[in-house]
């Protein structure tokens, strides 16, 4: 077997499900046994190596599942005579094949479709806090609101006061609307999270593209509380016209049926969509995303907040002012579009020294151990400075090396040749939405 974070979880969680299988504490035993069905699933994806390994997993993810059926039937029938504990029992009963499941003939298909979603669950948590995204006030307590409250304190939403069962974040692009998706991720920690694509929704078989839609749902519910985040939503559910084709008109029924269709129970599951031209979203569609935030282009001191994030801890002679000024030049700008501006201007001291024709001796951290102070390190200068020894980056050892920090001219050179790049026409759309169906963020 493979070894791995994730496969020693789900040994863990399996561990744990048939020792709750073995005290008769079925429901809890069924929901483990999928969950760990989920890390082998996992697992055999991303940290397996070998086909035997892969085929050993395969192996007890059947036996795991086929042990979780047995008990899914017995749950639905209520029946008064005790199951079988334990992995042999799996086995036992399958020999017999005494269970209504085994005969359902849409067994097969539909634990193939699940199988594809199974890569739409997000495992590994992305760690982004709320703090981590700058400004955005609105946007992170709506998500509160219909995420991390509700789990915490369900006691709080219950008769007419019931969480959001649908979110769509709508704005210019680069803003931070899959980064508070990622912030959703790592707060709700009991949630399942599961981030979609078009890629994931649509196939080229007929009727197959609706079928993955009612799976997902159908998998949310089983996994409740659960988030299903589609990025770039409008790719999904445009508005209906004559001249699309029936696959993407079907695809939109499914979505419309499944979000607040009769008989959908979507109690514990919210629909968490982004896109950046929401004007072109299905009207009903529109409808079933309950609250519709806005999130703007970062205001100057979000873009204060946003510098000083991406300079982190990167060595720079930057003050206070320095970052002021630089917030109040880039009116209009992003923040994705910040980030490059800082990015290109961390690399202007890697330019420093490609370029350099001189360098000179400095004291300074050692740049393989930063406790130890080296008196022998050498920085790029100009040749008329005191101390200049005429060489290039090639001669330079290694670790005899001084890092640059990074500049206020730097960080202007950067900003002089980035533009931003959301366009007025864009905004003036958005604006129009927001007055007409939104709120700000």
């Amino acid at each position: 077997m493979a070894s791995g974070s994730t496969l020693q979880k789900a040994i863990d969680i399996v561990t744990k499900a048939t020792e709750e299988d073995r005290n008769k504490n079925y429901e809890e035993a069924l929901r483990l046994y999928e969950h760990g069905v989920e890390y082998f699933l996992h697992a055999i994806k991303y940290e397996a190596q070998g086909d035997k390994a892969k085929d050993s997993i395969r192996a007890k993810c059947f036996q795991y599942l086929d042990r979780a059926e047995k008990l899914k039937a017995y749950l639905k029938k209520g029946k008064k005579k005790p199951v079988k504990d334990g992995d042999s029992a799996s086995k036992d009963d399958k020999s017999k094949g005494n269970d209504s499941s085994d005969s359902d003939s849409d067994d097969p298909e539909k634990k193939k479709l699940q199988a594809k979603l199974e890569g739409a669950i997000v495992f590994e948590k992305p760690h982004v806090k709320w703090s981590d995204v700058a400004g955005l006030e609105g946007a992170k307590t709506a998500l509160k609101e219909a995420v991390i409250l509700p789990i915490k304190f369900p006691h709080l939403f219950t008769g007419k006061r019931m969480p959001w069962k649908g979110i769509l974040l709508f704005g210019p692009p680069g803003t931070g609307k899959s980064y508070l998706a990622k912030a959703v991720a790592t707060e709700a920690n009991n949630s399942t999270f599961f981030s979609v694509s078009s890629s994931d929704l649509v196939s080229k078989w007929l009727g197959e593209s609706e079928k993955l839609v009612k799976n997902l749902f159908e998998l949310a519910r089983s996994h409740k509380p659960s988030i299903i985040f589609i990025d770039e939503v409008d790719s999904l559910c445009s508005a209906r016209s004559d001249n699309e084709s029936e696959s993407a008109r079907r695809i939109k029924t499914e979505f419309l049926v499944q979000m607040q269709g009769v008989g959908s129970d979507n109690d514990g599951v919210l629909v968490l969509g982004a896109t950046n031209t929401p004007w072109i979203l299905d009207s009903a569609i529109r409808r079933r995303f309950e609250k519709r935030i806005y999130i703007p282009l970062p205001e100057e001191h979000a873009r204060l907040v946003m510098f000083k994030i991406h300079l982190g801890n990167t060595a720079h002679t930057l003050t206070e002012d320095n970052l002021r000024t630089l917030a109040s030049k880039t009116d209009g700008f992003s923040g994705s579009d910040i980030s490059i501006v800082v990015r290109d201007a961390l690399m202007q001291p890697v330019r420093k020294v490609q370029t350099a024709t001189h360098f000179k001796q400095v004291s300074g951290p050692s740049p393989v151990d930063k406790q130890t102070i080296c008196d022998d390190l050498l920085v790029p200068c100009s040749p008329g400075d005191p101390g200049a020894i005429e060489m290039t980056w090639v001669d330079v050892p290694g670790d005899k090396l001084f890092e640059p920090p990074v500049t206020m001219n730097d960080m202007l050179k950067s900003l002089a040749s980035t533009k931003p790049t959301v366009n007025e026409d864009d905004m003036q759309k958005l604006n129009k939405f927001t007055e007409d169906f939104g709120q700000e963020g």
